[in-house]
Order: structure tokens, then C-alpha cells, then sequence
């Protein structure tokens, strides 16, 4: 199927071509190993076959340069190109830092123990989660950038607690961590470096082609609340830029004669209202407002963040930012509300539906 498809593609020149970013998404009306493509440029969906384990029991925690990062029900990590169906196992969960694991006596791992500290500082008690529960509460973000450095990839995680981030190159047999900091909300890679955001808008770097990794605080915070979700991506023009997505939490309507049940925290509804960008002077150190996309498309969610040439593309609509659920652990969320769509930079407006399917889809995701 998969290898239909990716004929397919070929065949009507497609996939030589610069592509927009797609949605993949699983349905309950296909098989579990079935992902589903959707091309905002043809309008149509491309049904692929993956690998084992089924994607329907994989969590989806990052996608870029055309691979899927995926975290099975043990927990251990696999990226996968779903176009061409090639899969990669990554360096076991056990050897991130944060991560022990707990062995019965016929000496397999039955559970892991998540240590809670970033840097040198302790903030609580190591607990105990079964292999599949690790995924829920370890991993926030993943990214596949290209390493000229060896000629293959390098994966860059997000994790807990608090958001530090590990790396490894494909066939590294263990993650690295990169402390002493926390609190990253994305990643670019450029040049061989590692740009990391925060959650209060500061930038550091971390240069990846040598020997050690250390730290480099290319901007401080850049506020004190913390209330958008960040990104950073770069520009066609090669400009750095922070985009800031602001949320807001949709409340529960009754009558007023009515009880409203207390709200589960894992059905809370959130929607985009806002949305600011800022290019990174480096010079500087600071941060300068642009008012307007103009001619170019956003994407942002859980895959790498992209910023496009809207006359490039011109199925895309321009000064338009292409989004997806930016809540982390969306995937054992119960809300049939997701935050997908294309937001309107120009009159902050949102159109909900990108394609042929409901906003509430499960395992919606940006793939590119």
C-alpha cells in the first residue's frame, strides 16, 4: 500500500516537487497499521501502510524532513517515513538520562523510574510508571533535522521533567543530554547549531559538531508570564523568528438552573485567539515586532515549525498560519474540540477545516 502510493506520487511528479507540509492522521475506519495523508495542494487523501508496531497504538510526538517520531507502548522511540515506509529504531528509552528501568526476576524491564531534576537541582521524588504510561508523562516534542556532519539525521527530544532536551544521531546506541537549562518549547538546527526557545522567549544554542555541548545564551527571557505557546522557525530570507500562539480556554455554557459537573482537566477546550511574530535581532539580543506575514505561510503544532513563500505554493493562502493542537500530551486527551486550522494573521480568524474530515479527528498531525 504504502509502496502504491509512493508510486503514485512519483508518477504525477509530485513528490519531486517542493511540498507543503501534509496531515497525517489515523481512522478508525482503516486497519491500525493504516496512516492517512491528506495534500492540501491535490486535495486527497493518501491511505500508506506502515511498519510494525500499528501507528494507531504509536503516540505521534514530532515530524520533519519527511519522518514521523513515534513512541510504541513500551515507550521506546522509532522514526518512520511513511511515503517510502523505511524505519528506524532510535537509542533505548532507558538511556535518557532522566530514565531507569525497573527489572522482575527473570531479569526484563517491567517498569521505569522518571527521576524529577534539571541541571543540579532536585524538584521532587523519582516515580514508578508502567512501560506504556512513561510516553504520557516523558515526551513533549521531537525533531528529525539533517546532519551534514555524518550524512544521515539527528533527533532532538523535548522532554520531562520541565522540558529539558537529549539528542542522538541515527546509531548512536544511547540519547545525550544537554543541561544545565529547561523549559524549551521548540528547536531549529542550523549550521550544525541547536537553537532552543523558551517558554519565556529566551534562545539558547548549543553547537552539536564537536566534542562537547555546551550552552550559549544567545538571548534572555524575553518576558516573565507564561501563557503563549512558542515557536521558532526561520525564514525563506534566512531571518530567525519567534511566533507567539495565545490561547484561550472555551468554558463550559449551562442554563442557569442547571449543575454543571466539574470539568475533567483532560477535556479542557483551547482555541487560538492570537497570534504575534517577532524577528530575532541577534546583534541585539532582542526582539522586533512584525506586523504582518505579507506573502508568506506559517506551520506550526508538534511537527518543525516552517515559514513558506506563499507564491511558491499557491494552493496556500497567504499572511495565514497553518496550525495544530499545541497542548502537550494531546494524545490522551478527551476533548472532540481540537485547535486546527488556518489562522488569519490579518483579522484573526480561524478556518477550522483544513480537509474532508472532522476537526476532532483522532491523531491529527502536520507532517513534512
Amino acid at each position: 500500500m504504502a509502496h502504491r502510493a509512493y508510486t503514485s506520487l512519483r508518477s504525477s511528479g509530485l513528490y519531486k516537487r517542493q511540498q507543503t507540509p501534509w496531515l497525517l492522521y489515523t481512522s478508525e475506519s482503516a486497519r491500525d497499521n493504516v496512516a492517512c495523508m491528506y495534500s492540501l495542494a491535490e486535495e486527497r487523501v493518501y491511505k500508506l501502510t506502515l511498519p510494525e508496531p500499528p501507528i494507531r497504538s504509536r503516540y505521534l510526538i514530532g515530524s520533519s524532513n519527511g519522518w514521523l517520531v513515534t513512541a510504541d507502548e513500551r515507550s521506546e522511540l522509532h522514526i518512520v517515513n511513511p511515503i517510502t515506509g523505511e524505519q528506524v529504531a532510535l537509542p533505548s528509552v532507558i538511556t535518557i538520562e532522566h530514565v531507569k528501568p525497573i527489572f522482575d526476576d527473570a531479569g526484563a524491564i517491567q517498569e521505569y523510574e522518571l527521576s524529577q531534576y534539571y541541571g543540579e537541582y532536585e524538584i521532587g521524588d523519582p516515580y514508578i510508571l508502567p512501560l506504556d504510561n512513561l510516553r504520557d508523562d516523558l515526551y513533549d516534542k521531537a525533531f528529525v533535522f539533517s546532519d551534514s556532519s555524518t550524512r544521515s539525521f539527528i533527533v532532538v527530544l523535548i522532554h520531562n521533567p520541565i522540558s529539558q532536551l537529549s539528542f542522538a544521531r541515527v546509531g548512536d546506541s544511547k540519547w545525550t543530554w544537554l543541561p544545565p537549562s529547561a523549559d524549551y518549547e521548540d528547536c531549529i538546527y542550523l549550521d550544525g547549531i541547536l537553537y532552543a526557545v523558551t517558554s519565556t522567549g529566551g534562545i539558547d544554542a548549543f553547537d552539536l559538531t564537536g566534542p562537547t555541548f555546551l550552552r550559549k545564551v544567545i538571548m534572555d527571557s524575553m518576558k516573565c508570564s507564561v501563557y503563549e505557546r512558542m515557536y521558532i522557525v526561520q525564514s525563506p530570507l534566512g531571518d530567525l523568528l519567534q511566533v507567539w500562539r495565545e490561547q484561550d480556554v472555551i468554558p463550559i455554557v449551562g442554563h442557569e438552573d442547571e449543575d454543571v459537573p466539574e470539568r475533567d482537566l483532560l477535556e479542557i477546550e483551547r482555541e487560538t485567539r492570537k497570534m504575534m511574530l517577532y524577528k530575532v535581532d541577534m546583534a541585539a539580543k532582542n526582539l522586533v515586532q512584525i506586523n504582518s506575514l505579507h506573502n508568506h505561510v506559517l506551520f506550526l503544532g508538534y511537527g518543525q515549525s516552517l515559514c513558506m513563500r506563499a507564491e511558491e505554493h499557491p494552493q496556500l493562502k497567504a499572511a495565514h498560519v497553518y496550525m495544530t493542537d499545541a497542548l502537550r500530551g494531546i494524545a490522551h486527551w478527551k476533548s472532540n474540540r481540537r485547535d486546527i486550522g488556518a489562522f488569519n494573521m490579518e483579522n484573526s480568524t480561524t478556518q477550522k477545516k483544513l480537509c474532508p474530515l472532522s476537526v476532532g479527528a483522532p491523531g491529527q498531525h502536520p507532517y513534512g
